[in-house]
């Protein structure tokens, strides 16, 4: 209780003291409460701070929905700050950057998870707790001293062209070929595929506009292979469901993301080919348009992406192609 008055003080005065003024404060509040006993006269309080935590979380859900968030990523934002709120059971205002240093030390070592997972619950954090100071439920958010964690960096893989056309010829159906081709010419996401519906396709122009993340449009392109594969698919249905992929097996149910999945894992199981699914296909085409010369800005609008450092994630430049510029730029 004492250490939480010290606290609410601290907190009080952030935006007045500098650092070496703060814990100069914080020295004099520690001595001159030293030795004083302090009593908690409102029983409620503890079930009235887990009442106002779990609002704060549900308003902050809201403004991230109205902002554009999926609903994946909502429940993941939803269990990582509640699972917070279970081993640190203190009101928002209280919680101290010490608190969630501890907390992300003590996740690591118990789930044995990896840096980067630590990073990702530290931004969701970092971006639930920014949001408290921006509302002004905070003065000062305590996720602001606690830097970016240090991830190994591994080159991802990318498909081969032999992979490709393995993967083209094993193809038994007319849709599978179209969806291989689909994505690997445009690059798109594979929750933006299934969205997709026949009327959404311009044959004459090779593209399509497809709703990326946050509900924001934009058009991709595809190839003249891709075009004649997914006109010949759209030709072959007897159905009547609007959307592009279904199931080839009645009713005819528009695809969804695990069956996408589900049907890259047997092509690549079948080809003996390793690590096939719908997301190698972005990062394929994003490190071959980067390696034949497009620049990188175009490539973020191709890929829908807000920042161009996720773009240069998922393009890993070839090494042949930096010792090859090497040899003629310096060699």
């Amino acid at each position: 209780m004492k250490n939480r008055i010290i606290t609410d003080v601290e907190q009080g005065m952030q935006g007045f003291l500098d650092n070496a003024q703060m814990k100069q404060l914080h020295e004099v509040l520690t001595h001159a409460l030293f030795g004083v006993e302090i009593i908690k006269t409102d029983e409620s309080s503890e079930l009235q701070q887990e009442f106002d935590n779990h609002s704060l979380l549900t308003t902050f859900l809201s403004a991230k929905k109205v902002e554009g968030c999926s609903e994946k990523t909502l429940k993941y934002y939803k269990a990582t700050v509640e699972r917070m709120f279970v081993d640190i059971k203190e009101s928002v205002s209280h919680i101290t950057t010490d608190d969630l240093r501890e907390y992300l030390a003590n996740y690591q070592q118990i789930n044995d998870c990896s840096k980067a997972n630590i990073d990702n619950i530290r931004r969701i954090l970092s971006s639930f707790f920014a949001w408290l100071e921006d509302e002004n439920y905070i003065l000062k958010s305590p996720v602001r001293r606690i830097h970016k964690i240090r991830t190994t960096k591994t080159v991802k893989e990318t498909y081969t062209d032999e992979a490709l056309e393995q993967m083209r010829d094993a193809c038994n159906n007319l849709r599978d070929l179209a969806m291989i081709d689909l994505l690997a010419s445009t690059g798109m996401r594979v929750g933006e595929l299934v969205k997709l519906n026949i009327s959404d396709i311009d044959f004459d122009n090779r593209e399509c506009i497809v709703f990326g993340k946050g509900s924001k449009e934009r058009p991709v392109y595809f190839d003249a292979r891709t075009k004649i594969h997914l006109r010949n698919y759209v030709q072959s249905r007897i159905d009547d469901n609007p959307a592009l992929f279904v199931s080839l097996l009645k009713p005819h149910n528009r695809l969804e993301i695990s069956g996408v999945e589900i049907r890259m894992r047997q092509l690549g199981k079948t080809l003996g080919i390793d690590k096939v699914h719908p997301h190698k296909f972005r990062r394929t085409l994003a490190t071959r348009a980067i390696d034949k010369g497009m620049p990188i800005e175009q490539v973020q609008q191709l890929l829908g992406h807000a920042k161009i450092d996720t773009t240069m994630q998922y393009a890993m430049v070839s090494q042949n192609n930096v010792k090859l510029s090497h040899r003629k730029y310096i060699g």
